[in-house]
């Protein structure tokens, strides 16, 4: 494809070259019937003397030669630096006596210079994975909230009417330190690797009773929609370790994985949704009681959902992986 200020496109340079070198027009006529410069007109109507129809596409401006390049054992260098010790541009050259300006050039090309694809704490390159199709592999665990009180938090009254507010609404107890305790909300969440179809509930505890009851009903929930659970994927927490969650796994004909022991990555999905969850819906908006957050939660799973475009399923939202569904789109 010809650039956009081209002034020929591959057809009429083969037309030039044509009437010059076939037909014996001369270059000068050539140019004033195209409306280009005598130079223009000689180089196409040469190229296609010594090439032929080949000769009309555009090429490439590189240089053959490039002698001011970063030698590769140079880049090597910087790209070692910048996965293991993750320093910028300024640290890196001067480590290796270089212009930070040519250290960032060489992390531009090598795709590093924003770190989005190397893990945090080993420093080495991000290793993504998706299962080839729903219910393959959901990921579990639960997500820890504070409650709200009666009026409002302090993350939207400030910290004096939220002391106040706590103060009035029932129910709230004081620590050891005599500072009023509301509760924590468990919202026990389940997303589908493939689909990234979420499911969550809300609970008072994070038990191995609850997380196997939220189990059941988020597998009843995907059976609805066409989805066959095959493998569970949670965190090493008591519930998840238990013998009532292994033997109900095993009733459902799910087979049980396990992360590695401080090692979130391995569930990233989930542990990237909970902060889709906290963002959309948890500290979203003002909320007058923890009852009314927790009533917004189907409203918001529905739009996360069928309507909200997911970045990782190339802008689409979730529900499209699953196909043929009744309201789908609705």
């Amino acid at each position: 494809m010809s650039h956009a200020n081209a002034a020929l496109t591959p057809v009429q340079r083969l037309r030039i070259g044509r009437l010059v070198v076939d037909d014996g027009w001369p270059v000068a006529h050539a140019a004033v019937f195209f409306h280009v410069s005598w130079p223009t007109a000689k180089r196409w109507a040469d190229r296609y003397a010594a090439m032929g129809r080949d000769g009309m596409q555009d090429r490439s401006s590189r240089p053959h030669r490039s002698p001011t390049k970063t030698r590769p054992e140079l880049v090597r260098k910087v790209v070692h630096l910048r996965w293991k010790k993750r320093l910028g541009p300024v640290g890196i050259g001067a480590r290796l006596e270089m212009p930070a300006s040519t250290v960032h050039a060489v992390l531009t090309r090598c795709r590093l210079n924003r770190l989005r694809h190397v893990d945090v704490r080993t420093g080495e390159p991000v290793r993504r994975y998706e299962h080839e199709r729903p219910g393959a592999m959901i990921h579990v665990d639960v997500k820890k909230i504070g409650n709200i009180p009666d009026g409002g938090g302090h993350r939207y009254v400030g910290r004096q009417q939220g002391a106040k507010n706590r103060q009035s609404t029932p129910g709230t107890t004081r620590n050891r330190h005599h500072h009023e305790l509301l509760g924590t909300a468990f919202v026990h969440t389940v997303i589908d690797d493939h689909s990234r179809v979420a499911y969550a509930e809300i609970h008072g505890d994070e038990k191995a009773e609850t997380a196997v009851g939220v189990l059941k009903r988020a597998v009843s929930w995907f059976e609805a929609r066409g989805v066959t659970v095959e493998r569970v994927l949670s965190d090493n927490g008591s519930a998840y370790r238990s013998h009532a969650w292994r033997d109900t796994c095993a009733e459902l004909g799910i087979k049980v994985k396990k992360t590695r022991p401080y090692r979130p990555q391995t569930n990233g999905k989930i542990e990237r949704f909970h902060r889709t969850l906290a963002d959309g819906w948890a500290f979203s908006r003002h909320y007058n009681s923890e009852s009314a957050r927790r009533a917004a939660l189907p409203a918001w799973l529905h739009e996360y959902n069928h309507h909200r475009h997911h970045t990782a399923i190339g802008g689409k939202p979730p529900i499209t992986r699953l196909t043929n569904l009744p309201g789908q789109y609705t």
